[in-house]
């Protein structure tokens, strides 16, 4: 069996990550999607295991020192983080991993496992993303701002990303990252055993 690869899904707010992921999920099972663990509480419905694994202060200082995470952040006085154990377990079993994760997020990771591929996905333009933002309904226009103002700073590191998918529409970003995945699997280091 193929070991599966790890990829990274970073883009501003507003970019429609969340969806173009929902849509790749939709007909593929050799996807697994990494599932954080925080800290923080669990919200109504939300569900240890399926939304976040819900662990303790205490125990999410533990896994830093066990160097149990692939990264980690404090974001408004609770701790998230991406397990090493889940995402090796899916890739191990042939299984692609998907990490949503911020710019910082995947700078951490990158620096333990260069061979992580990142894509970074973008709006069409910068007049689409104010749109979309507004067009939510769900953030103040204060809060649109300070979102904007980070989505100017994550689109200038998005050079350092191994790939750039502009989200035009979800079904061609879609296609653009099932590309990416393909041709990820094709390169000699992972067909060359055919030798052996």
């Amino acid at each position: 069996m193929t070991k599966g690869k790890t990829f990274i899904i970073s883009g501003p707010s507003g970019v429609g990550k969340s969806t173009v992921l929902r849509e790749l999920f939709r007909d593929r099972e050799d996807l697994y999607f990494s599932i954080s663990a925080t800290t923080r509480q669990p919200r109504e419905g939300e569900v240890d295991g399926v939304h976040y694994h819900f662990i303790d202060v205490d125990r999410f200082r533990q896994m830093i020192q066990e160097d149990a995470f692939l990264e980690y952040a404090e974001y408004v006085g609770n701790f998230y983080g991406t397990p090493k154990r889940f995402v090796d377990e899916a890739m191990e079993q042939g299984k692609d991993v998907i990490l949503d994760i911020e710019l910082q997020g995947a700078i951490q990771v990158t620096s333990k496992r260069p061979e992580v591929v990142r894509i970074f996905i973008a709006p069409p333009s910068w007049e689409a993303l104010e749109k979309r933002l507004v067009g939510r309904g769900t953030d103040s226009a204060d809060k649109i701002q300070k979102r904007l103002v980070r989505a100017k700073v994550e689109l200038q590191n998005a050079n350092t990303y191994d790939y750039f998918v502009i989200n035009d529409t979800v079904e061609q970003a879609v296609r653009e990252i099932n590309a990416i995945m393909l041709a990820e699997h094709c390169k000699p280091s992972d067909r060359m055993d055919i030798l052996n």
